[in-house]
């Protein structure tokens, strides 16, 4: 679990836990919600809502947390991006543009998010757009036919609206 905690909002978590009831049926969906404002589930977050909700755990909101690759321990960026590396994209040649991402934002294996918690990077299986490959996806946004060099221009027009120049 993650290292650095999270100030967290305990009203704002009951209100997520009154909204559906308190029922442990509703778990993932109140997980998602949470992971909506933190952008992952803080450990603190998840101790929580084991705790308040009656034949559940915090041991067992874990397992579900872990359990489905939707769910993050781990802070993300403002910007996530996923590099699909699928047969397609691999073989149009995703791993230099991940290898460009990673040069670009100082990441390091293991290492995901960026040290100004703008950028998260991951690489996902398939992202079902192969006759686009190699392809990038920044907050839902497609980036088809991403080459090392597209990958930077993308990520300095990121950094550039973030500075507002």
């Amino acid at each position: 679990m993650s290292g650095s905690k999270t100030a967290i909002d305990y009203r704002e978590i009951d209100k997520i836990l009154e909204s559906y009831e308190y029922k442990k049926s509703y778990l993932i969906a109140m997980l998602q919600r949470v992971q909506e404002i933190y952008k992952y589930l803080p450990e603190d977050a998840m101790t929580y809502i084991g705790e308040k909700i009656d034949d559940l755990s915090p041991a067992t909101v874990y397992g579900v947390a872990t359990f489905y690759a939707q769910f993050s321990l781990e802070p993300k960026g403002k910007y996530e991006i996923k590099v699909c590396d699928g047969t397609a994209c691999h073989v149009r040649g995703s791993m230099p543009v991940l290898n460009a991402i990673r040069n670009k934002l100082d990441l390091v294996e293991g290492k995901m998010t960026s040290d100004d918690g703008l950028f998260s990077l991951e690489t996902v299986s398939c992202l079902g757009a192969c006759g686009l490959a190699p392809v990038v996806v920044i907050n839902d946004k497609v980036y088809p036919q991403m080459t090392s060099d597209a990958i930077s221009i993308v990520i300095d027009t990121l950094l550039s609206e973030e500075r507002g120049n």
